[in-house]
């Protein structure tokens, strides 16, 4: 899937790969549906794997540069694996079976929750102000690294640059 994509991906060509024949792996899989959302899983940890862990440690460095060190990781994240996802948009049956699947980031609590959790420390710390949002600040990230990566993906074009940080005067 990283290397090829998704788009006409066949059972053949994953048993190819696997260097197995064809039939073994209906004998473990339901079918190519199946199969791809698992592929997918797998392919969505390994890229958080090679990315490492959120880049942001409650009360160390500053507020700011932590998010938008968590800014960059999720553009990272999301251009490593949503070509991938933009190859399976024909094919709602897999993504359904994706997404039915444990969260695939965070040890299974997701991008956004990790995001939360780690406003909601600071919060804790009095470094971020009691009436901010974890939950909205979490999903305003989250939503940012969509919108800079896949827009460009179905044109064509590269993955944005997250924007510059910005020291506070």
């Amino acid at each position: 899937m990283a290397e090829r994509g998704t788009a006409g991906l066949t059972v053949r060509d994953i048993a190819r790969e696997a260097r197995v024949a064809d039939g073994v792996l209906y004998n473990h899989f339901e079918g190519r549906e199946e199969l791809l959302a698992l592929a997918l899983h797998a392919h969505v940890r390994s890229v958080e794997r090679d990315l490492g862990p959120l880049p942001a440690v409650p009360g160390e460095n500053t507020v700011a540069g932590n998010l938008h060190a968590c800014l960059t990781y999720g553009l990272a994240l999301h251009t490593a694996f949503l070509p991938t996802f933009a190859g399976l948009i024909s094919q709602p049956e897999a993504l359904a079976r994706f997404h039915a699947l444990p969260n695939p980031l965070g040890s299974g609590r997701g991008l956004k929750t990790l995001l939360a959790d780690y406003l909601r420390a600071e919060q804790t710390l009095g470094r971020l102000s009691p009436g901010a949002d974890p939950e909205v600040a979490a999903t305003i990230i989250v939503g940012a690294c969509h919108e800079l990566v896949l827009p460009r993906l179905l044109q064509g074009a590269p993955p944005a640059e997250p924007p510059p940080a910005t020291p506070k005067p």
